[in-house]
């Protein structure tokens, strides 16, 4: 994950706030500590500053514009920014269910699914 789609999930889920009520008030508290620096690192671009309040308003049109406009400000190599998204993701998602759940070597693989009920039918010659 890029520093620029880790900061667009982590306003996604603290936007959408669909955690347990235990770590709501920590997601809370997070993501109004990432709008803040944004707002800091966004200083002077309106429109970012606009697609940054279209997280809470419409759902995935502000992704596009407030992703370039990350990257042009450098927000993803911004350590304050990347530290405030980990935290809403962290509180979000505090017994990591959202990290990967399969590890696989998939070197030389032929004909692989990666998943929970799979079917899958091959042959090779």
């Amino acid at each position: 994950m890029t520093g620029v789609e880790m900061i667009l999930a982590a306003l996604a889920a603290g936007a959408g706030a669909g955690v347990s009520d235990s770590a709501k008030a920590l997601v809370v508290d997070a993501y109004a500590d990432l709008r803040a620096v944004l707002r800091q690192r966004l200083a002077g671009r309106n429109r970012a500053v606009e697609a940054l309040d279209g997280v809470e308003v419409a759902s995935g049109e502000w992704r596009l514009e407030l992703g370039a406009a990350l990257a042009e400000a450098n927000a993803d190599r911004d350590e304050e920014v990347l530290a405030a998204a980990r935290a809403i993701l962290s509180a979000a998602d505090p017994g990591g269910s959202g990290a990967s759940r399969y590890v696989a070597d998939l070197r030389e693989a032929r004909g692989v699914q990666l998943g929970d009920h799979n079917v899958q039918h091959n042959s090779f010659s």
